[in-house]
């Protein structure tokens, strides 16, 4: 027997419908959407900072009681991948938890003169 249960979606878990969403997106640099899902990778000096970064990440995610995929992959690259599966697709909570991770990154490595 199954029963049916019913899930209250905060306000900012809605999908976002086009032409909103792409509005919101180009404002994030270096995020893809296909529509779905937020998807951005950073690259960190090392293995210390990557797990560095994704317990930053963690941390502002529990705040915000919205939780990414976090993959750490060759040792210090993180790929971030952000969705509303309760609503199926992206909503402002993804979008705000996009914004507050790029204040989270690690500052990009200096490349030589």
């Amino acid at each position: 027997m199954y029963s049916l249960i019913a899930v209250a979606i905060r306000q900012d878990e809605h999908r976002l419908e086009e032409p909103l969403l792409n509005e919101l997106v180009s404002e994030l640099e270096g995020w893809s959407s296909d529509g779905t899902r937020l998807e951005k990778t950073y690259t960190t000096r090392g293995w210390k900072s990557a797990i560095a970064f994704v317990n930053a990440v963690a941390e502002a995610a529990a705040a915000a009681d919205h939780h990414p995929d976090i993959h750490v992959e060759g040792y210090k690259r993180v790929r971030i991948v952000l969705t509303t599966h309760v609503s199926g697709g992206i909503s402002q909570a993804d979008i705000d938890l996009a914004a507050a991770i790029d204040r989270l990154a690690p500052a990009p490595k200096a490349k030589p003169a």
